[in-house]
């Protein structure tokens, strides 16, 4: 059991049973009398559903052990994407709505982790920065503005914004979290 104002970021929970991914918490101490409360954005497992709440600070929920595997992707098949375990060569299938926007980064042999509440998967782990190369963009423009920004396609399908020198082939850093592009990457 954990009180509601320990509740932290990557945390699961079971609560009026149900089981949840806590994706944000924060603590507000009280004044005299009143007592703190956490506000906490929730992922309901089951449904995937977002859910917003309020606990007492002195609430007590049942914390679950969230086990981390490093998995290899091997590939999707209509809404689920297929990882194995390198060691064990055990196969699991994540929905793609448990992966989100991200699902379009994975590529045959990317190793990431999975998350496992219950041997049932919640998330899917990405690195902070990927390198991806530009497939497609319009020609580069050499032009004063430097706040510019121009559509670009990666090798992997998705879409982004670049800035205006950037060039079909270009290699990049793509910032995971938000799918948006960092720097333009160093090459050797």
């Amino acid at each position: 059991m954990v009180a509601a104002s320990q509740l932290r970021a990557g945390m699961a929970i079971r609560f009026e049973g149900q089981l949840y991914k806590v994706l944000a918490a924060d603590y507000h101490p009280g004044q005299g009398k009143m007592g703190g409360a956490t506000h906490a954005r929730l992922r309901n497992l089951s449904s995937g559903t977002l859910w917003e709440h309020g606990f007492r600070s002195d609430l007590k929920l049942e914390d679950l052990p969230v086990e981390k595997q490093s998995m290899e992707y091997l590939y999707a098949d209509g809404e689920e994407h297929y990882f194995m375990n390198p060691d064990s060569f055990e196969q699991l299938a994540v929905p793609a709505a448990l992966i989100g926007r991200q699902a379009g980064l994975l590529q045959a042999g990317m190793r990431v982790t999975v998350e496992l509440v219950e041997d049932r998967p919640v998330s899917v782990v990405f690195p902070d920065v990927l390198e991806c190369r530009v497939r497609e963009t319009a020609p580069p423009v050499h032009a004063q503005q430097d706040s510019t920004w121009k559509a670009a396609v990666l090798e992997n399908g998705v879409e982004i914004m670049v800035p205006q020198f950037i060039k079909s082939g270009d290699l990049i850093r793509l910032d995971t979290a938000n799918l948006k592009y960092m720097e333009r990457a160093r090459t050797k």
